[in-house]
């Protein structure tokens, strides 16, 4: 058996897993070559308490290469600043992902619901491995397809590996959240996870065009059709998936350890019993959404007690403010502050009490936007699914761990959840292209809508 015939056959035993619900991608899949864009990759070390990762580097074309390659799931490949590619043999890295080829399943349903025709102009943000530029270049034609990514060594690599096997898309290093390389695009995809949506990416959505990409922080997965009128109007899909986020630097900003240390076992300065059961927001998703979009910006952590089960969860402000809830037989949550800043756990119930049931606001269009701000309402409609496997652990949801905070606090860095509840089911973004200032209604009952501000 030839090499070709051995990858072609993962190849295509991986297509016909990932596009049952989008046959028209089998050819694509079957097609790509994989193993050619990630031919090594960050995994991360069970239980470490410090986020390390192991380096792969299977040989060329050998079997554990092409059954991770054609295995659905996520290959992380660039871990803070340090890239699998430029690792030595037995180098460890640490941190948090900052690259990663998504699961190919991930991907196929995504550019399944981008729904592009033929002569259409695409955008996909976030080249990565290149995979995804790749599956469309396929089905559509090189001169339709422009690639982007902040980081300059991953735009390269991808555009030499996917002209080995004769793919030439254009390929660009920027940040996609300013100016596009083009005015105008018919499709946008991203893969990385943004809040705010660009007001760029709106701009340069043709009317008739579609936007389909995740809110940051959140496992959001929107679609959106660019009305004649300038706004933006579409849904939240029931599967939840969530990306990294968009990065301007090498590596993301570090996270709040310095509050954690004070947080972790601390006596608060406030000490009493919840008003009710200590939320779990590892395993309710949406409950988690709601949490975020409404108090961005507070770190979340959880554990499990190896002792005695008893679940912690922390929050922590970067005003320096913390708060630990532990449930149990006595179940207590403890609060610290600095002088002059509040109570992270009273403010977060405060804001769960307002915000029971949906989260709505009244927005504004303006003629020249800055950035659009999605503010959803919800309804029932969460489901299971395992094509929302979608993040750097195994085949990973988020391909930044911030939706589920991998680490010694984290009992189950490895194991992503998905809940079921109430989820945002549809919105409007307006403040894409100028006009007068106007209301941006949704169309239907429980609507999303996004502003410019």
């Amino acid at each position: 058996m030839t090499e070709a015939t051995t990858w072609t056959n993962a190849a295509r035993a991986l297509a016909g897993k990932v596009t049952a619900n989008a046959p028209g991608w089998h050819e694509a899949v079957s097609n790509t070559p994989r193993h050619k864009l990630v031919p090594r990759w960050w995994q991360r070390v069970p239980n470490s308490p410090t986020q390390e990762w192991e380096l792969v580097s299977p040989s060329e074309d050998s079997a554990e290469l092409l059954h991770s390659a054609y295995t659905d799931e996520t290959l992380v490949t660039r871990v803070g600043p340090r890239h699998a590619d430029h690792a030595a043999p037995g180098e460890h890295g640490k941190g948090d992902p900052t690259s990663s080829s998504t699961l190919p399943g991930l991907v196929v349903s995504m550019a399944h619901r981008l729904d592009v025709k033929p002569g259409h102009r695409v955008l996909d943000v976030g080249t990565g491995s290149g995979y995804s530029a790749g599956l469309f270049t396929y089905r559509f034609g090189d001169e339709n397809v422009t690639s982007v990514d902040v980081d300059p060594y991953l735009v390269e690599a991808a555009r030499k590996r996917l002209a080995e096997f004769g793919r030439t898309p254009r390929l660009e290093a920027i940040d996609a959240t300013g100016e596009l390389p083009d005015a105008e695009y018919d499709r946008i995809m991203a893969t990385v996870s943004v809040r705010p949506v660009p007001a760029s990416w709106l701009r340069a959505l043709r009317p008739g065009g579609r936007l389909v990409t995740t809110i940051a922080h959140t496992a959001l997965l929107i679609t959106a059709d660019m009305g004649t009128d300038g706004i933006a109007r579409g849904s939240v899909q029931p599967d939840p998936a969530t990306f990294m986020e968009t990065r301007q630097e090498a590596d993301y900003p570090a996270k709040l350890n310095d509050v954690f240390v004070r947080a972790r076992v601390r006596e608060g300065e406030d000490v009493r019993p919840p008003d009710g059961p200590v939320p779990d927001l590892w395993q309710d998703w949406p409950l988690r959404w709601l949490y975020e979009l409404d108090t961005p910006g507070v770190e979340t952590r959880a554990a499990t007690y190896p002792d005695d089960g008893r679940r912690v969860v922390w929050l922590l402000a970067t005003d320096g403010s913390w708060a630990r809830a532990e449930d149990g037989t006595s179940p207590l949550v403890h609060q610290g502050a600095p002088a002059g800043s509040g109570m992270t756990w009273n403010a977060s119930a405060s804001s769960g009490r307002r915000r029971t049931g949906s989260l709505s606001t009244r927005c504004a269009r303006n003629s020249r936007p800055r950035a659009a701000t999605c503010c959803p309402r919800t309804t029932h409609g969460a489901s299971r699914s395992d094509n929302a496997k979608t993040g750097p652990w195994y085949g990973g949801r988020d391909d930044r761990p911030t939706a589920h905070r991998a680490g010694p606090w984290h009992s189950r860095p490895d194991k992503p959840r998905v809940g079921t509840g109430r989820v945002p089911s549809e919105l409007t973004c307006s403040g894409s292209r100028p006009g007068p200032p106007r209301e941006a209604k949704g169309p239907f009952r429980g609507a999303a809508r996004c502003h410019a501000r």
